[in-house]
């Protein structure tokens, strides 16, 4: 079965992103085994699974939250396999997460800004130099963010705190975080949970956006399939951590394994 679904996700040519045999394992449970997969430049990539069948692991695995015990992870070519999570995101991978990360009591500015931290030089002396050295480096930050809250279309409220904001524009603000670090690799995950249709048209727009004109790559971990297959190129299924279909979203949804993976309901 291996075999099948590695020839199914397809050879590495222009890869950005590639999984080598990955496995995580915590004490006695193994969460994901023998995952491979590769994401080519540009693609936007589904993962899928029932809840507790492992996805967030797997993303965790690869920005070295919880490095995997066994197999490979390769940026671009490089090795990344259990570099600390703040050096992969300095090397292109930003990512958003299940759960809302954003700072309550700060404005929709204030967190947005935090996703340029990557690109700052802080330091004792450059703010005693302020009008010497940081201002022109934060005016080249605050341009870049300024342009992202345009593109997702979030001027209204750029000042208001996050706190009382919809859940629909919390995922926007946390997804404007993670485009102003300039990824070269974009990982979402659930990134449209809670979400009404309208909503997730919003933000499959900005997905597909994104890609066209910011040439990111995209890890995108949905359970709603009509998103799945109507934005993504290829995708990845996995049940109990391990894979079970890949390839062309259309065809994947018709696997019956797929089927009875969701049939069957939560692993967690």
């Amino acid at each position: 079965m291996t075999t099948k679904i590695k020839t199914a996700i397809g050879a590495d040519d222009g890869a950005i992103l590639e999984c080598s045999g990955v496995e995580r394992r915590f004490g006695g449970i193994v969460a994901v085994t023998g995952v491979d997969l590769v994401i080519r430049q540009g693609e936007i990539f589904g993962l899928v699974g029932p809840n507790g069948s492992g996805k967030t692991t797997l993303t965790n695995a690869i920005t070295g939250f919880y490095p995997p015990n066994e197999g490979r992870v390769r940026l671009a070519g490089n090795d990344i396999t259990g570099t600390a999570p703040h050096k992969v995101a300095k090397l292109g991978v930003a990512r958003t997460f299940q759960n809302l990360a954003l700072f309550n009591g700060m404005s929709v500015l204030d967190n947005i800004l935090l996703g340029r931290h990557i690109h700052m030089s802080p330091g004792v002396l450059r703010t005693a130099l302020y009008w010497l050295a940081a201002q022109r480096e934060e005016i080249e930050n605050r341009k870049i963010v300024e342009e992202v809250i345009e593109f997702l279309q979030l001027e209204s409220i750029r000042h208001e705190l996050v706190d009382g904001l919809p859940i629909g524009l919390k995922k926007r603000v946390e997804l404007a975080r993670a485009l102003v670090a300039e990824p070269q690799m974009l990982i979402l995950d659930e990134p449209m949970a809670g979400m009404n249709q309208e909503e997730k048209g919003y933000i499959s727009r900005f997905i597909l956006d994104a890609r066209a004109e910011r040439g990111v790559s995209v890890l995108l971990i949905e359970h709603h399939m009509d998103v799945i297959t109507g934005i993504c190129d290829r995708m990845l299924a996995l049940n109990y951590g391990e894979m079970i279909a890949s390839g062309i979203p259309k065809e994947v949804v018709k696997d019956p394994r797929v089927i009875e993976a969701y049939i069957g309901g939560s692993h967690d």
